[in-house]
């Protein structure tokens, strides 16, 4: 039986700048995401399991067959579309060492900068109020609001701005070339080998008081509790430091705990959005 390919210049010519396409969103999206494709949507998920009826009504209109789960990294996806770049800034905000509450405080309420956490009061604010926007608006501000409340709890969105987040704290990640950015957003995650879902249903636990403890927490204590864990990152992981094993050991259940917060806590800002 002989098997006929199909090829032509045109043909060829597509498929290698879809090729292109591809190569370049991954690289976009490898240098500056946080929590990764897992995290991400491990956040939503949870949040997703606590809507109301009436939120998880409205969300559905406006994503229509996109999951909340796949939602959750459409603002990392968008990074390979220039006319989005004014979104860059809006994924962290940076604190030098040493503030207390009140100094993190009085930074967040003088800093007018396009960063996550002014954005994001910006967009929930905007969604409150629909009848302002129209749908294809709402679907974008809901998508942002999914993944900058993950980024937030992401503890190196709120590290220095002198090494950028981490990001020029280089380290070995299993004898591999990384830096503590990255081992953040997606290599601790990553080395469980657990889909989204099972990483969900792995974590996925809290009593009625713990939901509403953390949903009540103000915006500014979210930030101060990454703020807090990022600096004791700072402390136990010097520059060149060799992390495997036993980094994973000690660290995965603040990771746990980060993505269970942010979960509920999105959920809770997404239930008095749409109330």
């Amino acid at each position: 039986m002989q098997i006929t390919t199909y090829s032509s210049p045109r043909f060829e010519a597509h498929f290698a700048i879809r090729y292109v396409v591809m190569i370049v969103c991954l690289f976009f999206y490898s240098g500056a995401s946080a929590w990764g494709l897992t995290g991400h949507r491990v956040v939503a998920e949870i949040a997703h399991q606590h809507l109301s009826k009436k939120a998880k009504k409205k969300i559905q209109q406006l994503l229509g067959d996109e999951s909340m789960a796949m939602a959750a990294n459409w603002a990392d996806f968008i990074k390979s579309d220039p006319q989005y770049n004014y979104l860059n800034t809006w994924h962290y905000v940076n604190f030098k060492s040493g503030l207390t509450i009140e100094k993190l405080k009085q930074q967040l309420a003088e800093d007018t900068a396009a960063n996550a956490y002014n954005k994001l009061h910006m967009l929930i604010n905007k969604l409150k109020d629909d009848g302002e926007l129209d749908q294809n608006t709402q679907r974008m501000y809901l998508r942002l609001i999914i993944h900058i409340v993950g980024d937030i709890h992401q503890p190196m969105h709120v590290g220095r701005p002198e090494d950028l987040g981490g990001n020029k704290i280089n380290v070995l990640w299993f004898n591999n070339p990384s830096n503590l950015h990255r081992v953040w957003d997606e290599q601790l995650i990553d080395h469980q080998q657990l889909s989204y879902t099972e990483y969900t249903q792995a974590i996925n636990y809290s009593n009625k008081q713990q939901r509403l403890s953390w949903q009540k927490t103000p915006m500014e204590q979210w930030l101060f509790e990454s703020y807090e864990i990022a600096s004791q990152l700072y402390q136990d992981t010097p520059k060149n430091a060799k992390l495997s094993y036993r980094y994973n050991f000690d660290h995965l259940a603040t990771v746990n705990q980060q993505l269970l917060k942010g979960g509920i806590r999105l959920a809770g800002v997404l239930n008095d959005i749409f109330e």
